[in-house]
């Protein structure tokens, strides 16, 4: 399991890098959404992008919190969500990778990203990279101290058309070593036979892009996927409380609360 990096103060009127919501819930599963917020500080005057750009899915992923939410009270969950826009650095990429803080993002330049200095990139890293995964990997240490079960289901969504190509999937679950989590959530997806779920579509889980399900999952030996919802189904707040009962249903019967 990677080593916690160390948290910096916030500076004022930035807010929290987490939301934690429920974090007592008698769920064994236990939820993340990383891509939660489109929240860019002033001082970053949106990173010399349109306001309009951070109403797309390169800010943040659509409907995902609202889903994460409904989905913690209808698990009794706990859930944690992050606070700032993936543009500024990505919760779900390693440190120092490509995708960690992009300089383009699908097909549009990003800025207020390029050419940052080390310092930059560690303040980012230090107040809002950090402390989110220390949080999560806090509850998740007492939970094995407890000897409580887990199981991490982190909620995403996903453009229907990315780079000019559509992308037939209603819904994705990803995983790598959760083999037998993730056929069991894709099994019950699949139960309304016209909705078209895939395994590791329309990405797949690597440790050189992705970060919860190989650090927060797979290092610690907890069955952990990653579900992708197509961003256009959470349009509506009945596409998102539809959703969340979907996934309520889908996850196997032993990871709802007790």
């Amino acid at each position: 399991m990677a080593a916690p990096l160390a948290s910096a103060i916030p500076p004022q009127g930035w807010p929290p890098a987490v939301e934690a919501i429920n974090e007592t819930g008698r769920s064994d599963i236990v939820l993340i959404c990383e891509h939660a917020s489109n929240h860019i500080p002033a001082e970053y005057a949106r990173l010399g992008l349109d306001r309009s750009h951070l109403r797309r899915h390169i800010a943040w992923d659509i409907g995902a919190a609202e889903v994460t939410r409904a989905l913690s009270k209808l698990l009794d969950a706990p859930a944690f969500l992050s606070s700032y826009s993936r543009l500024l650095i990505d919760l779900n990429r390693p440190l120092g990778s490509s995708g960690s803080i992009p300089v383009l993002s699908e097909d549009t330049d990003i800025p207020g990203n390029v050419g940052l200095d080390p310092e930059e990139r560690s303040r980012r890293a230090e107040i809002m990279f950090a402390p989110f995964h220390d949080h999560v990997a806090a509850h998740l240490d007492e939970r094995a101290k407890q000897g409580r079960p887990t199981r991490i289901a982190t909620i995403h969504s996903f453009t229907p058309v990315f780079l000019g190509i559509a992308r037939p999937w209603h819904a994705g679950v990803l995983y790598d070593r959760a083999v037998d989590l993730g056929q069991a959530v894709l099994a019950g997806l699949r139960a309304d036979s016209a909705l078209n779920a895939a395994a590791n579509e329309p990405y797949l889980i690597s440790r050189d892009g992705d970060y919860a399900i190989p650090v927060h999952g797979d290092d610690r030996g907890v069955p952990a996927v990653l579900i992708e919802i197509r961003q256009d189904l959470l349009a509506s707040r009945s596409g998102i409380e539809e959703w969340a009962h979907r996934l309520a249903a889908a996850l196997p019967a032993q990871t709802k609360a007790l």
